[in-house]
């Protein structure tokens, strides 16, 4: 039996059709209709105007604001963008109206399922409202992070996209996030997954063969498939393998296949694949069938820049790549151990990857395997490469080229995290594709932008302000401050957590675009590879702060939203002045 809350009499609920009253602090309503009594919370669930101001009729209740609609008696919504309104039985006895409060039904069943509408209907408010909940409810942001893939793998016919990519991302830099931004950073990822299914055909997998295939036969096949855009048949050999061999042996087949043709997609199929590795790493590898196999037909139909004149000419970059790629094992297996310099070696070699010839950056990579450099080194030396054209790219360059250095840093950094997961032959291909890559943005470092420079020697962090930031977010143009600003805090020994939520709160803020979310956990990612205090790092984060610099403001909508959501979850009255 639940708790009873008597509200009134019955003579006052027929003369006025409604009575008002508190349950605890949660204010509800009751109304007279048809001649019975129903109780409703008096807040409407989509904007929290009080209901009692509304209007009944024919067991239909309209909120005054809106207009979302009720059924007064089960408190179900007519409009899912409203939500339904919590339901209360009613006893009259003696001729006191008494509201009976019962136990609440299953919350998280219910926001999960608003979760899906939301991301159905692409409606902003209703993701906010339930990440929210859920994480107030105690629910992990693995749980809301696998409801979003669940659902992006299975709305989006062409599988794996840039909303996985950036949910994804905002999942892995969770930690580095101050807490009052969780919420907005899932749902920044989970409105990129809304966007990109909306008004896209499902996606009907492919079941695996039946029986056990050798690993060596399913990889022949699997890059066959691709090297041919058979993407059916590709499908359904990863499918089998995912259903009989290791994740390792997985990783491998599909590293191979990315690294068979040079930079594919502009760096996107090696990002993507990367981030679909990482999302297992947050939902269990049990995910896998529904996961890895949406990424076949973006890797099958990917463009290959080997087809590309800028590859070809003046210089014949890709077979350059072929010539260095066939040596690569036999490099490999001859290495000198010992012979490379760990401590300052891979930010040497990542200046040496800046050179103005092909064949100069190829041979600083060839002569580091030679000295025995580790593949983790590799991809972290190519990865800071990349960074520096960001952090040295200047603005008088087209506003459009800040894509293309992205491109190169966002690529790099996900070759390294595939590194470390896979380390084979085939995929350390990708370190002479993403160093050649890198060659061919140096115009956009012509001239380069100077690299920021510590604070005078008395000033301290204490002295480097961060809130100084926020105006190179509010206002255009300045690029340089930003870069500065992080760098002399960074230097001068401010703490590199604030620094980075910092980034991330200003990113958040934002109507970010894609490659945003891309370079922020990139660079939070590659930051974190470097030791502590390293001149390294700082240039990296510095180098993002300019990226978002030049990209800021913007009209700043979806933050206002989850603004809304969280003063809606406190009770806040939005139709009263704040």
């Amino acid at each position: 039996m639940g708790d009873r809350v008597t509200i009134g009499t019955l003579e006052e609920l027929r003369r006025d059709g409604c009575l008002t009253g508190k349950i605890g602090s949660q204010p509800v309503c009751v109304f007279w209709s048809e001649g019975a009594a129903y109780a409703l919370d008096d807040r409407c669930p989509h904007m929290g105007f009080p209901l009692h101001r509304g209007s009944v009729e024919s067991g239909l209740l309209t909120c005054h604001w809106h207009n979302a609609r009720f059924d007064v008696s089960s408190g179900g919504t007519l409009d899912p963008w409203a939500d339904d309104v919590r339901a209360y039985p009613v006893e009259i006895e003696a001729g006191r109206v008494t509201v009976i409060v019962e136990p609440e039904r299953d919350r998280t069943r219910h926001l999960l399922h608003r979760l899906d509408e939301g991301l159905e209907q692409g409606i902003t408010l209703v993701i906010a409202k339930a990440v929210l909940g859920l994480l107030g409810n105690d629910v992990t942001s693995s749980d809301i992070v696998r409801a979003g893939v669940d659902f992006g793998t299975r709305y989006r016919e062409a599988g794996w996209g840039a909303g996985l990519t950036v949910l994804t991302s905002m999942a892995n830099v969770l930690p580095h996030l101050d807490r009052a931004d969780h919420a907005l950073a899932l749902v920044h990822g989970l409105a990129f997954v809304s966007r990109d299914t909306r008004g896209r055909a499902p996606r009907f997998p492919l079941l695996p063969l039946a029986g056990e295939l050798p690993a060596d036969r399913l990889e022949g096949w699997y890059r066959r498939f691709i090297e041919t855009r058979s993407a059916d048949a590709a499908e359904r050999t990863l499918a089998s393998a995912v259903a009989t061999v290791d994740a390792t042996t997985v990783a491998d087949i599909m590293f191979a296949a990315v690294t068979d043709h040079v930079f594919l997609d502009g760096g996107h199929t090696i990002d993507f694949t990367n981030k679909a590795f990482e999302a297992l790493d947050h939902l269990g590898w049990e995910r896998a069938p529904d996961v890895l196999p949406s990424l076949v037909a973006q890797t099958a139909s990917a463009s290959r820049s080997e087809e590309r004149g800028s590859w070809r000419f003046p210089h014949d970059l890709a077979g350059v790549i072929t010539t260095a790629a066939a040596s690569l094992p036999e490099r490999l297996a001859a290495a000198r151990p010992d012979g490379f310099d760990h401590h300052g070696g891979v930010a040497k070699l990542a200046w040496l990857l800046l050179a103005e010839e092909p064949a100069d950056v190829v041979g600083a990579i060839d002569e580091a395997i030679d000295e025995g450099i580790e593949p983790d080194e590799l991809g972290r030396a190519v990865a800071y490469a990349a960074a520096l054209r960001i952090t040295r790219f200047h603005t008088q360059n087209d506003h459009a080229d800040w894509d293309e250095v992205h491109h190169a840093f966002t690529s790099a950094n996900a070759l390294h995290q595939a590194i470390r997961r896979a380390p084979t032959p085939e995929l350390l291909r990708g370190v002479y594709h993403g160093a050649l890559r890198i060659y061919l943005d140096r115009f956009l470092n012509v001239p380069a932008a100077r690299l920021p420079e510590p604070a005078p020697s008395s000033d301290g962090a204490e002295h480097v302000e961060l809130s100084e930031l926020q105006g190179c977010w509010d206002q255009e143009g300045r690029v340089d401050d930003a870069g500065t600003i992080v760098y002399r805090f960074l230097r001068a020994g401010g703490d590199p957590r604030r620094a980075i939520a910092a980034l991330g709160h200003a990113l958040l803020s934002e109507d970010a675009e894609f490659h945003w979310f891309q370079t922020y956990e990139a660079a939070v990612r590659q930051f974190h590879a470097w030791p502590a205090g390293s001149e390294e790092g700082a240039v990296i984060v510095a180098g993002t702060a300019r990226f978002l610099a030049a990209h800021t403001p913007t009209r700043r909508e979806l933050s206002q939203v989850v603004r809304i959501a969280t003063r809606l979850g406190r009770g806040e009255a939005l139709f009263e002045p704040s």
